[in-house]
């Protein structure tokens, strides 16, 4: 058997393989060291692990083992010699072939916790077994403004593990998104997201009505509304009415008292330099969220259109209203204008108005949502960070801050 094929038939022909593990303190060397080792019994590398937690490192090589007892003999004695000299522990363990191949059903299992407890990180792996999957790999994501921590999964289908892990989640106060692996995780995807109570803090009818003196009356319509009195065309033209004469000036007012949410700018940076598009749909105004499209660099926007006549609001809307329904359409209407495939569009929003477009998408994900939202979405976040969005989508916080370091260091926003 030659070189070239010597790790191939230690899979094909299940021929003895061996499992050094190496731990100890880390220092630069180690893995160069081992490898020079094992390189003297021109052994062939079948697979390799390394992980460093805290300054400690974990280090495994799966090779073939050499033919004859001897030579095995002489490089388990070999690696245990180089090892005592680093200061390391080896560990040397015969075994048969490769490592068995992966379950079908594969999945990307992201836990956010603020903090991440062990009791509801025992409860999340508990489920993932109970659920017929298996733990292949975990490692960390984010360790603040939350710990952000992945798991690898497979055995079980993405459809079954994630139903459980939301009710698991529910019950320890973490948030929990289940995404199929693939190559689609990697590819270019279009993010839209809701603007009022997701990228920015406030509501933006409601700051109008401060400035028109009628908060307590829109205040009404919109309870009227969540009690299911009015749909969201007639709670839009009721509270817009209310509006009727104010002057025009008040819009850039409205605007400087726009407060975006923690990480909206990190997370559409982020984004951006990736090679995403990304949009804002609102049942807001158009004269609010074409600012924000041009202050964020945004690729798409679309709102209601306050009417002004004579530099007054006249109360009324102009244009396709965007309800419920219409943030799915400009889902649709986007994926189709940017090229991307809507299995490969991420939804973002926090209300029931936001439902159909979270179901829509390819990854729906509610933010700091209602109860109804919440159990509807694909993924829910409840923490105040935007930018957590990033780590449902297998992106570090390291990365995020390498990029902007890059560029000069840009702080969180």
């Amino acid at each position: 058997m030659n070189d070239a094929s010597q790790a191939t038939a230690a899979t094909a022909a299940n021929v003895p393989t061996l499992l050094v593990k190496i731990f100890g303190k880390d220092r630069p060397g180690i893995t160069a060291g081992l490898f020079e080792t094992l390189a003297r019994f021109q052994v062939n590398v079948i697979d390799i692990e390394q992980v460093v937690t805290r300054g400690r490192i974990v280090l495994c090589a799966l090779v073939p083992a050499p033919a004859g007892r001897s030579v095995e003999g002489e490089l388990r004695a070999t690696v245990h010699a180089w090892a005592e000299s680093m200061r390391l522990q080896a560990e040397i363990i015969s075994g048969i072939g490769d490592n068995r191949p992966r379950g079908e059903g594969r999945s990307h299992v992201t836990v956010l916790g603020h903090p991440l407890t062990a009791e509801s990180t025992a409860a999340i792996a508990a489920r993932i077994t109970g659920a017929g999957g298996n733990i292949d790999r975990i490692f960390r994501l984010a360790k603040y403004p939350v710990t952000a921590v992945e798991f690898a999964v497979s055995g079980v289908a993405t459809d079954l593990l994630r139903p459980a892990l939301a009710l698991e989640a529910h019950e320890r106060g973490v948030d929990v998104a289940v995404v199929s692996a693939g190559l689609h995780r990697r590819a270019q995807r279009l993010v839209v997201m809701d603007v009022d109570s997701t990228v920015i803090q406030d509501e933006v009818i409601e700051l109008f009505a401060a400035h028109a003196g009628c908060e307590n009356q829109v205040a009404e319509v919109t309870a009227a509304a969540m009690r299911g009195e009015l749909d969201f065309e007639q709670s839009l033209h009721a509270r817009v009415a209310l509006l009727e004469g104010l002057d025009d000036s008040v819009i850039d007012k409205v605007r400087q008292e726009v407060r975006l949410t923690a990480g909206a700018r990190t997370l559409i940076r982020t984004l951006k330099r990736m090679g995403y598009q990304v949009g804002v749909v609102s049942g807001g105004f158009t004269q609010v969220t074409d600012d924000l499209k041009e202050r964020l660099g945004l690729d798409f926007a679309a709102a209601n259109t306050l009417e002004i006549v004579d530099g007054k609001l006249t109360g009324r809307v102009t244009g396709e209203i965007v309800d419920r329904a219409g943030k799915a359409r400009l889902l649709r209407r986007f994926a189709a204008e940017a090229g991307v495939p809507l299995s490969q569009t991420v939804a973002i929003g926090d209300g029931a108005n936001d439902l159909d477009m979270l179901n829509a998408a390819g990854l729906g994900v509610a933010f700091n949502a209602k109860p109804v939202v919440r159990r509807a979405a694909d993924a829910a976040v409840n923490v105040p960070f935007l930018d957590t969005v990033l780590y449902l989508l297998g992106i570090t916080r390291e990365e995020v801050e390498a990029a902007d370091a890059g560029d000069g260091g840009n702080a969180r926003a």
